[in-house]
């Protein structure tokens, strides 16, 4: 964990994803404090949405004291909104298989598994879940 965040998540390499036209990101507030974040791609499309108009959730985060309080439903509304808004059939992301309080909180959005892929992490290869979920939901 400590690779991927020190080679991913760098100021310069955060400030390129910020200024890349098909990245929106979403933020969310507690007051003046950021409270979650969610960054959408729409630049690519996995095997199995086919030729379906996608929208990627890349991220969605919540600090850690925000979690239970409706930050991460709050920015998943939102997405879905942009989706629908961008004329998207489908909203689909990647999730680590054994991070089961994020399937599950996927699963109760209407998101389900259509298929896996390998996730660097660091070194280790991990396997992802992709999950999607139509925006006529």
């Amino acid at each position: 964990m400590e690779k991927f965040l020190r080679e991913q998540f760098t100021r310069g390499k955060l400030m390129m994803e910020v200024g890349t036209p098909e990245n929106i990101f979403l933020l969310a507030y507690d007051g003046k404090e950021v409270a979650g974040y969610a960054k959408l791609r729409d630049s690519r499309i996995p095997n199995g949405i086919g030729s379906l108009k996608a929208l990627e959730l890349a991220r969605l985060y919540a600090m850690h004291n925000m979690i239970g309080k409706g930050v991460g439903s709050f920015l998943m509304q939102s997405c879905i909104d942009i989706a629908k808004q961008k004329e998207k059939d489908y909203l689909w992301l990647g999730v680590w298989e054994k991070n089961i309080r994020a399937i599950n909180f996927y699963a109760k959005w209407g998101f389900e598994k259509f298929g896996e892929t390998d996730f660097l992490l660091g070194d280790d290869v991990q396997r992802d879940w992709l999950m999607k979920r139509s925006c006529e939901l």
